[in-house]
């Protein structure tokens, strides 16, 4: 098949990616039986080495010189890990299986652990960056490469993007995810710490171009023809809901879990936000005149009906109008008014 998706994968070999499966290890748990039992060996060879010296028998000397060569290999196959760690063993370059738990193991000493992004962190506040002294085994002094299955955050840096109505905007989202398949996760990417920063990327772009920063008339949102008041602003809970979303769907193929994605920063780019703020100033400014006319007019109304139930004064159409006119200008102004005193007559 000639169609492709967002990953530039042909169909079939995303079923077959997706149809890999992490296989755990459950009857490898016997790392202190291994141990004691290759102690054993090594005392029976040194005490047939040192019987065999004493005697002068090369019967027992030869038997233990053997044992007492090779009788480290079944070390190798040791392997400790604390809470929420796992690790992927390959055999001879095939999958062997998934060590996870904590405990003392022992497999075969053949297979070797393989952790493509030991090297590479994603720090609590920054993006994807290679370290050049990486976490190492404090056992053996190389690099670790164990799977941590704990909770972890990915703080992307902060993107320029263009919302609905070509305005650019800065947002940052932070991304709280776990390693569900660890098989996935090592064997189906080639980094799968790069691979999640780069797919957070790909899906904040995506989905912030379907919303306007501000609520805007005549635009459709959700899709389904009908123009709504979804916003970047307003609407922050669903749109990091539709980014999770987006993300989870991205990263399924390398047996990565997306709990939450939320907006830590959002807000307009710096050459339009002076801008945008006088646009947002002139704006409420309006809105509180027309507030401030509508409640002038609507004392002016009452005042006038008042006068006009109790007999107070009777008004021609001329006072009336000169009257509302003071009466606005008083309640409309910005500053105090001044008052006058007219000792004459109006006209």
């Amino acid at each position: 098949m000639s169609n492709q998706n967002y990953t530039g994968l042909t169909s079939n070999s995303l079923d077959t990616l997706a149809e890999r499966k992490e296989v755990t290890l459950t009857k490898h748990k016997n790392g202190m039986k291994a141990l004691i039992f290759t102690c054993l060996i090594y005392l029976i060879g040194i005490a047939l080495l040192v019987f065999g010296c004493i005697e002068e028998d090369l019967v027992f000397v030869i038997p233990s010189t053997i044992i007492l060569c090779i009788g480290w290999f079944p070390m190798l196959g040791l392997r400790v890990l604390k809470p929420e760690e796992a690790l992927v063993l390959t055999l001879f370059g095939r999958y062997y299986g998934t060590l996870r738990g904590d405990g003392f193991f022992w497999v075969n000493p053949f297979c070797t652990s393989i952790n493509p992004a030991a090297k590479t962190q994603l720090n609590q506040s920054g993006d994807v960056k290679t370290v050049s002294t990486p976490a190492v085994s404090s056992a053996t002094g190389l690099v670790s490469n164990k799977l941590s299955l704990k909770v972890m955050t990915l703080n992307n840096n902060r993107q320029k993007i263009n919302d609905r109505l070509g305005t650019p905007v800065e947002i940052g989202i932070a991304v709280t995810w776990s390693i569900e398949d660890t098989a996935k996760a090592v064997f189906n990417v080639e980094n799968f710490k790069e691979y999640l920063s780069l797919q957070c990327d790909a899906s904040l772009r995506n989905i912030v171009r379907i919303y306007p920063y501000d609520v805007a008339p005549g635009v459709d949102t959700t899709g389904d023809g009908i123009a709504d008041e979804g916003s970047l602003r307003g609407s922050s809970e669903i749109v990091a809901d539709r980014i999770r979303q987006e993300i989870q769907d991205r990263v399924a193929i390398a047996g990565l879990h997306i709990y939450e994605a939320r907006i830590t920063y959002l807000a307009y780019a710096p050459e339009i936000a002076a801008a945008m703020l006088q646009r947002q100033q002139a704006s409420a400014i309006i809105d509180a005149r027309k507030m401030i006319v509508d409640g002038a007019v609507g004392m002016v109304e009452l005042a006038l009906e008042r006068l006009k139930e109790n007999n107070t004064i009777d008004l021609d159409e001329e006072r009336k109008a000169s009257m509302v006119s003071n009466l606005l200008v008083v309640l409309c102004g910005n500053h105090d008014a001044q008052p006058i005193v007219n000792s004459g007559s109006l006209y």
